[in-house]
């Protein structure tokens, strides 16, 4: 195991290259083995903090993970902002929160409500206590890390998505104003993180990956806004994207993040290729065909080739999944 797994992701987030990079993710990384070791269920630890806190250390108790994020779904923004959730409480093994229904029929239909600061809304004051009390707790162990959703995957679940992408073909300046004005709510939500323990905070543009919207929609409305937003927070920062981006990595580049991390889909070694050899590339361990299905001997040939390729750091291409075996996760972290 990293024996200073805290002063390594710091040295790197920070843009050194290490020997060994070290193994950490900006992104949720609960597990069902780590979650039982600290006698958690995922469904009941979104709204309260010391749960919360306790779920997002449990990779780190259980196997020496790098980080502990929170929060532990992708759905908060969302609800402070009007949507409803289905916590899954009854599913037979342990899922993320998910959004039910529409707050609005469409772009041009939805206004930020009125209300408290957004702070105070919802689940965001659990969220920074949570921060507050990692940083208490793991601070001088491992890195603490926040993430927020990039504001076209917030618009996806505000709005339905079969609606929102036809706005988005037939009357893309309506979409526009839709995200410009999301992205201040993203701002304010980022700095909150950052002011309650984050030691650095990631942009999950999972919805609004060029590879899902294509190039030009992505050029145009998503990353002046991914720009905004990023530019409005301290680093360190990474912008988190999925799909096949190997195409428009200059764009990706664009948005300002001081890391930008990939998914298996996107050929490491040909990004580091097409990014040079300054940009900072973590990524990019299949969470799925890898880390949970995999078996340790080969986690630890993906994590092997993950550096050969470049990576400065070794991420999951995004979130792990919660039925990760403990030795992947343990394999993951040694390897």
């Amino acid at each position: 195991m990293n024996p200073n797994p805290r002063t390594n992701v710091l040295a790197v987030l920070n843009g050194q290259r290490l020997a060994r990079p070290p193994r950490f993710g900006g992104l949720i990384a609960v597990t069902q083995p780590g979650l039982a070791q600290a006698g958690l269920t995922l469904s009941a630890v979104h709204s309260d903090p010391a749960q919360l806190a306790a779920a997002a250390a449990s990779s780190y108790r259980l196997a020496g993970y790098g980080s502990a994020v929170v929060p532990c779904d992708l759905c908060v923004e969302a609800e402070a902002l009007g949507a409803v959730l289905d916590y899954r409480a009854d599913e037979p093994d342990p899922q993320f929160p998910r959004v039910l229904g529409t707050v609005a029929e469409s772009a041009a239909g939805y206004a930020v409500p009125a209300g408290p600061p957004l702070t105070r809304r919802g689940r965001l004051p659990v969220v920074g206590a949570a921060l507050a009390q990692l940083r208490a707790e793991v601070g001088g162990e491992i890195v603490v890390g926040a993430f927020v959703p990039g504001p076209f995957t917030l618009a996806m679940q505000l709005i339905d998505v079969g609606p929102l992408l036809m706005e988005l073909a037939e009357h893309p300046a309506r979409v526009a104003d839709l995200l410009d004005r999301l992205t201040p709510v993203l701002i304010e939500v980022a700095q909150f993180y950052r002011a309650s323990g984050a030691d650095f905070l990631t942009v999950h543009e999972m919805g609004g990956s060029p590879a899902y919207l294509g190039p030009r929609p992505f050029e145009h409305l998503v990353l002046p806004r991914l720009q905004q937003l990023i530019a409005a927070l301290p680093g360190p920062r990474v912008l988190s994207v999925c799909g096949r981006v190997a195409r428009v990595l200059p764009l990706l580049a664009a948005a300002g993040a001081d890391a930008l991390n990939i998914d298996q889909t996107t050929d490491l070694a040909a990004a580091r290729a097409a990014l040079g050899p300054d940009a900072r590339l973590f990524g990019n361990l299949d969470p799925v065909g890898v880390l949970a299905d995999g078996d340790p001997a080969q986690v630890a040939a993906a994590v092997q080739a993950a550096i050969a390729a470049g990576a400065e750091a070794v991420w999951p291409g995004c979130d792990l999944y919660p039925l990760t075996p403990a030795a992947n996760l343990q394999a993951f972290v040694n390897a």
